[in-house]
């Protein structure tokens, strides 16, 4: 009995060994959880809330602050070193892996989201006053294609390029042209004749044509890293450095050596994550302004990337 509690206890150490991280971070999120609903009963404030979640906000501002050393230095270390023509071929056999792979997940999202409809009901009101701004099919594969290639790498770090709309209403037409079309509007007659009487009344209306709105498209930006620009040139820039052979041997040391110590870093960080994600999961429970609505949204869409997953899967 005893050498059985001994292998189970030596099992269980050896399972939380490998798996500790992702015990804590599951753990970290129900204690997000349950601490959160329990101080929306206390009725905090938005300053006191903002001052609970700065541990949270710690953890966000570093991961974010790792994503781009992380890029370039592994991209650039990861293809110098490969040869040519392998990185070619490897190259063109992801990317074609790539698109198929898109292809049948869109298929896939937008048949599960056709029969499931993940929070149709609770986005109703919201879809009507979104405040987002109107932007076509045309444009945004445009603004795709305008992103792999950016014009300022150092504004691509923060920026991305985005088309903006906006509606101008056309001017209104002068003295003559609104003598000349007046004749083209027409004046409904409607006759009501009154319940206790013989009396009818008539109501003249007036069809007035709607005035023309232009939609006008400008050049603009929106705050976030362009990760697609920057993996598109520091791609580019680990094949060229690969084919330079020994002249380009110092810059690729300098991005391996850079890539290791990042990883190093995200190491350290990773494992501030269980205790930043319970402020940052009960910080958000606590902004909710309707828990319930919240929680269907999401247990639809829970729903709905379960049974995704499961349909991609086979």
């Amino acid at each position: 009995m005893a050498m059985a509690l001994d292998a189970v206890w030596v099992r269980v150490k050896n399972v939380c060994k490998q798996n500790g991280l992702l015990i804590m971070s599951v753990l970290a999120v129900v204690i997000g959880c349950l601490l959160g609903f329990f101080l929306r009963t206390r009725r905090l404030t938005e300053q006191e809330v903002k001052y609970f979640q700065f541990p949270g906000e710690l953890l966000m501002r570093m991961l974010k602050m790792l994503i781009l050393p992380l890029v370039v230095s592994s991209l650039m270390s990861g293809l110098a070193a490969l040869d040519a023509k392998c990185s070619s071929r490897l190259g063109l056999i992801t990317v074609s892996y790539y698109l198929w792979t898109t292809f049948v997940a869109v298929i896939v999202g937008i048949i599960m989201v056709s029969i499931i409809h993940p929070g149709g009901a609770a986005q109703k009101e919201d879809s009507e006053d979104s405040g987002k701004p109107i932007m076509s099919s045309a444009d945004a594969l445009l603004d795709l294609i305008r992103n792999m290639f950016p014009s300022n790498l150092v504004q691509a770090t923060f920026q991305q390029y985005r088309t903006s709309s906006e509606f101008i209403v056309k001017p209104k037409p002068t003295v003559s042209q609104t003598q000349s079309e007046s004749t083209t509007r027409r004046a409904l007659i409607y006759g009501i004749q009154d319940d206790n009487g013989t009396d009818i009344q008539n109501f003249a209306l007036d069809l007035t044509p709607p005035p023309d709105v232009l939609i006008r498209t400008r050049e603009g930006t929106s705050d976030g890293m362009n990760v697609l620009g920057i993996v598109i040139f520091s791609a580019t820039m680990g094949i060229m450095l690969g084919r330079m052979g020994p002249n380009g041997s110092a810059l690729v040391n300098f991005c391996q050596s850079l890539n290791e110590a990042v990883l190093r870093i995200v190491a350290i960080v990773i494992w501030y994550f269980p205790f930043g994600i319970v402020f940052l999961v009960a910080g958000k429970i606590l902004e909710m302004s309707d828990p319930s609505a919240m929680g269907k949204k999401l247990g639809f869409y829970a729903v709905t990337v379960v049974f995704g997953l499961v349909l991609h899967g086979l």
